[in-house]
């Protein structure tokens, strides 16, 4: 329970245990009672209650302008007008001079009446409907109109006052009187329930506050009421509770108007500054903080130690994006924090993580050690990753690159050691190694990297791209039974670039899927010519990008290339990779919608993905391709030759054809032979060639038994 909870508690039991002492001993406090002196006190009880109710008022005139709500516009006029009507009770009460000839005590006590009314009626309505924002005129006009209701009411009663019935004399007013305060008592009870009940979820402290006036209002109101109400010490504690229920009101308003507002501007403000320096999703701090971390770092080194350095590590997960693509970004999101908990909690003392976005993580290692020590600890980092990770019930096992630049050696700046530990972790995921360490000369690739980019960009429009195509030969019969389509850049300066070079680029910036289409309806469009040509109809495999595979419109697409070509399905075979298939309701709804088109679909690499072998039962594809690594060291590793064998001979059990890729030798494809596999493609049988070659070699002469 909080502190205001209990504060609110404590004053209902005190309030309560009040009352009950003052009617215990009712007759004995009244034998104490001295008009002189009751008088004095109610003055100055009533005074102060009134100078309670035009702070209120003040409040809501002075402050409200920041942070305007009707609420809190209400209580301010409702209480502005209502403490004048107390003043004017208080000084009729006691027959202060000036006031008595028109205002007698009796008669003061039909205003006594009516402010408790109003109040309690005005906090019920005021609590009882929503809070809304108001503007300034609004609020201009509301006070306008509470100041001309309360000219007007007391206007009215000095005109009448004199025709006012005595509330105590006559008995039928009495009995009047005695409803109207149970009403008043009602209506303040029924205050305390509309603040309190209401999806009874945590109230604020404002709010509890305001809870503690109304209990007051409640027993200043019992007080008013008792049946003994005649004698002025009920009158002196009605006043007293009243006056602490103004209090209690004016406290609630003030941390309402100013300090709930400024503790909710501090909150913010640092709830800013907090997402301005950490990672929103795992909390890290983040690029920023780093930044700063380092400039300190530099700040405070010392930079005459030739041997001792701090070190920065940027890690980056590897094939991130397929398993964000494929399992989902709720997938990746939980990747990233586990990754970041992992790493965390091998932090050392001196070490700090950081996230850099994305998939990408800084580890800032402050104290000084020895290269090799950097090194050292860089390499248990990535050892963390032996392990697999959990994710939706599944195990993966992932791996990082890390770049590593050092201070002092590898950069002056924070900016520079950053950008320096970045390309390096870059450099790292080209080369395929898993650590490198910066220099100077991988800033030099990085700009030829980026560069290449641009011209990447601009390849499509020029017509620099063009299809290499590789045959796939039948091993039972020795024919071609297919070719696969293989895409070359040709540089218009650097001539011939590596697709091992320009596909990763063209995954990265997204070019993959224009670029793609491109091969699709190039490859596709070849075949259909090949076939007008009189030749036999082969089947052409053509490779679907991730991006390509996770458009929710590839099949139309497809579906609109073969019927403007006029291809049929049936000669064309799709090939994805098994990282494809790691979402497997969004994979199998993809390859069904595929399927539907007529087209064959096969798994190309298999064997090195991430899936495992139980999907296969339920996809709907046609073909596994072996990958080239297992087969080139067919002959040479017993494990390569056991990984072909089984492929093999499930793929015959599940109903599927195999295919080998990179077959380069005799005694490869007698291997292949033995474990009776359907297909076979490489250099043994020819390298990738142009369109014209293939045509010349491939589809006007005879099979290739001869050669074989």
């Amino acid at each position: 329970m909080r502190q205001e909870e209990k504060k609110t508690i404590q004053a209902a039991i005190i309030g309560a245990l009040l009352f009950l002492f003052i009617q215990i001993f009712h007759t004995s406090l009244n034998r104490l009672d001295n008009w002189d002196i009751v008088s004095a006190l109610y003055l100055i009880v009533g005074c102060c209650t009134v100078a309670f109710g035009f702070a209120i008022f003040a409040q809501g005139w002075l402050f409200f302008s920041s942070r305007l709500s009707k609420g809190r516009l209400y209580v301010a006029a409702l209480f502005g007008g209502i403490c004048i009507i107390d003043f004017l009770h208080t000084l009729g009460f006691v027959a202060f001079p000036l006031i008595s000839s028109f205002i007698t005590p009796e008669e003061s006590r039909w205003l006594l009446t009516f402010s408790r009314l109003s109040s309690g009626l005005g906090i019920l309505f005021i609590f009882s409907r929503e809070d809304k924002p108001v503007t300034v005129i609004e609020k201009r006009n509301v006070f306008r109109i509470a100041f001309m209701l309360i000219v007007l009411f007391i206007a009215l009663f000095v005109f009448i006052h004199s025709a006012v019935p005595d509330l105590f004399t006559k008995p039928w007013m009495s009995t009047i009187k005695q409803f109207v305060d149970l009403a008043v008592l009602f209506v303040y009870l029924a205050g305390v329930a509309v603040i309190v009940f209401p999806g009874h979820n945590e109230k604020s402290a404002s709010l509890l506050v305001i809870i503690r006036a109304l209990i007051f209002f409640s027993l200043g109101q019992a007080f008013f009421m008792t049946p003994l109400s005649g004698g002025n010490i009920d009158d002196l504690f009605g006043m007293l509770c009243s006056g602490v229920a103004y209090y209690q009101l004016l406290t609630g308003v003030y941390r309402l108007t100013i300090e709930e507002p400024f503790y909710e501007k501090q909150l913010a403000e640092e709830r800013i500054n907090y997402l301005a320096y950490h990672d929103d999703l795992t909390g890290l701090p983040n690029r920023r903080r780093l930044t700063q971390r380092v400039e300190e770092m530099i700040d405070a080194g010392e930079t005459d130690t030739c041997d001792q350095f701090s070190a920065l590590a940027i890690m980056n997960i590897n094939h991130f994006k397929n398993i964000n693509d494929s399992l989902g970004h709720y997938a990746g999101d939980l990747l990233l924090k586990l990754v970041s908990e992992r790493l965390g909690n091998e932090a050392r003392p001196s070490e700090e993580l950081y996230s850099m976005g994305a998939d990408e993580f800084a580890f800032l290692m402050t104290e000084r050690a020895s290269l090799g020590e950097c090194l050292a600890r860089a390499t248990e980092l990535l050892r963390l990753f032996e392990a697999p990770v959990n994710i939706e019930s599944g195990e993966y096992h992932i791996s990082l690159s890390l770049g590593m630049s050092i201070y002092p050696g590898d950069g002056e700046t924070a900016e520079h050691l950053i950008q320096n530990a970045d390309t390096a972790v870059h450099n790292a995921k080209e080369q395929g190694v898993e650590i490198r360490r910066y220099i100077p000369a991988m800033q030099m690739k990085a700009k030829e990297r980026l560069k290449l980019e641009n011209d990447l960009r601009r390849a499509l429009e020029r017509n620099e791209f063009y299809l290499l195509y590789q045959p796939k030969v039948q091993l039972e019969t020795e024919e071609i039974v297919g070719m696969e389509a293989l895409l070359r850049w040709n540089h218009p300066k650097r001539g011939i670039v590596s697709p091992n070079e320009f596909i990763p680029l063209a995954e990265d910036s997204g070019l993959i899927v224009p670029i793609g289409e491109w091969v699709l309806k190039t490859a596709c469009l070849q075949t259909k010519q090949w076939q007008l040509a009189g030749y036999q109809p082969i089947c052409v495999s053509i490779n679907l990008s991730m991006r390509q595979f996770l458009q929710p419109n590839l099949a139309g697409k497809i579906h609109s290339i073969l019927s403007d070509i006029g291809l049929d399905p049936s000669y064309v075979d799709l090939e994805i990779t098994e990282s494809m298939t790691l979402d497997k309701e969004t994979a199998f709804d993809q390859l069904k919608r595929l399927k539907d088109l007529g087209v064959f679909i096969s798994i190309d690499d298999f064997g090195t993905g991430y899936s495992s072998l139980h999907y296969l039962k339920d996809m709907p594809i046609d073909r596994l391709k072996i990958d080239r690594s297992f087969v080139s060291e067919v002959m040479e590793d017993s494990n390569n030759a056991a990984i072909v064998s089984t492929i093999t001979s499930m793929a015959h059990h599940l109903k599927l054809k195999v295919t080998a890729e990179g077959v380069e030798n005799k005694e490869q494809l007698q291997f292949l032979r033995e474990q009776h596999c359907h297909e076979a493609q490489g250099f043994l049988f020819s390298k990738p060639i142009q369109a014209d070659e293939f045509e010349a070699i491939f589809l006007k002469k005879a099979p290739l038994g001869a050669s074989l």
